[in-house]
């Protein structure tokens, strides 16, 4: 077993009960060297005192304002005493060797960035979670889905997962990485708030030159959409937004411009599509979110060049190693009813260990 000190970083915005569930199922699990910080994300409730009057043993690190999922953990970042640091949900609770397993991962290989569990539902365990299931990938259009949720498509957990592999990148709601490469990397973007964040640090990750991966031995359960809700019209916003963003400016110039016209119609038929069912707050998120990328130009050429500095695998390589989906998944779900992609998840079975 692995005894290198970790610093959990839990980003928190209200909601005192989910927090304690969280630190409470913590404070059982059985590695011992960690650090538990939590970033107050100018809570308006009265959680934070409430925790510090509980626990006397947490780290924790106000902010004056709400600086969001990639803010909050930038701040505990900055002053983790761990050699890996794990982002954690504060709606999440845990099987009791979940840490060991991902430190074990990671140890392994020093060109392994991040790794996550296999996450699944809190309220209904025999399910994976929307949130991460058992590891992401993303389509060449940068519409993410994972290993057991394809959109709104939620799969049964019977083990057909249960081998650590190669992934796109790993699930905000609970991820270990390397201290040293998060801040050679720059750590998350904090312009992108909240939703997209991990994925943008795990392509960058791939860029200069690292892995991610899932370690399914280690298990985590996630209450899901508790700071905003799977109907916020907010959600809807920051995760086309910040998908249009990262196609902007993580591919090549070339591959950006000509994948953007492809992507603009995928956002007009989405929007479509939640006009149709009446969901008129969503049908204008999409459109907001397309506004604000034109409002974001400068910060998009700005990234551009920070990413650049990084990279040392181009495009290419993504695709040619089975880590970016090539085809659509949004045409292949949608119009074609195609709810799994085991053959791309297990494809040449190179990424995969079972």
């Amino acid at each position: 077993m692995v005894d290198s000190k970790v610093s959990i970083i839990i980003p928190h915005h209200n909601n005192f009960d989910i927090l304690i569930e969280c630190i409470n199922s913590i404070k059982k699990i059985q590695h011992s060297n960690v650090e538990i910080i939590i970033v107050d994300n100018n809570s308006s409730d009265n959680s934070i005192n409430k925790i510090r009057d509980s626990y006397t043993d947490l780290i924790i690190q106000k902010s004056k304002k709400n600086l969001g999922y990639a803010g909050g953990c930038n701040l505990g970042a900055k002053i983790a005493q761990g050699k890996y640091l794990l982002f954690l949900n504060n709606d999440t609770i845990h099987e009791e060797f979940f840490l060991d397993h991902l430190i074990n991962k990671i140890y392994d290989n020093n060109n392994i960035a991040c790794v996550q569990p296999k996450i699944k539902n809190y309220d209904n365990k025999e399910y994976f979670d929307y949130a991460g299931a058992s590891g992401g990938f993303i389509d060449y259009l940068v519409f993410p889905f994972t290993r057991g949720r394809i959109f709104n498509t939620i799969e049964k957990d019977t083990g057909q997962y249960d081998y650590p592999t190669k992934v796109f990148w790993t699930s905000g709601t609970a991820f270990i990485t390397s201290k040293d490469i998060f801040n050679k990397l720059g750590g998350f973007d904090e312009n992108l708030f909240s939703h997209m964040e991990e994925i943008d640090y795990c392509w960058k990750c791939y860029l200069a030159g690292f892995e991610c991966w899932v370690e399914p031995k280690s298990v985590v359960y996630h209450h899901g959409a508790k700071t905003l809700t799977y109907n916020s019209y907010k959600k809807t916003y920051l995760n086309h937004r910040n998908s249009i963003i990262l196609l902007l400016s993580n591919y090549s110039i070339g591959l950006s411009l000509y994948l953007v016209p492809l992507r603009l119609l995928l956002e007009v038929i989405s929007s479509l599509n939640d006009l149709l069912k009446f969901r008129i707050g969503h049908f204008i998120a999409h459109y907001f979110s397309i506004i604000s990328v034109l409002f974001n130009i400068t910060n998009i050429y700005k990234r551009r060049k920070k990413i650049n500095k990084i990279r040392i695998k181009d495009d290419k390589f993504l695709f040619d190693k089975n880590i970016i989906f090539n085809q659509s998944a949004v045409r292949k779900y949608f119009l074609f009813r195609k709810k799994t992609y085991n053959k791309f998840f297990n494809k040449g079975n190179n990424n995969a260990i079972k």
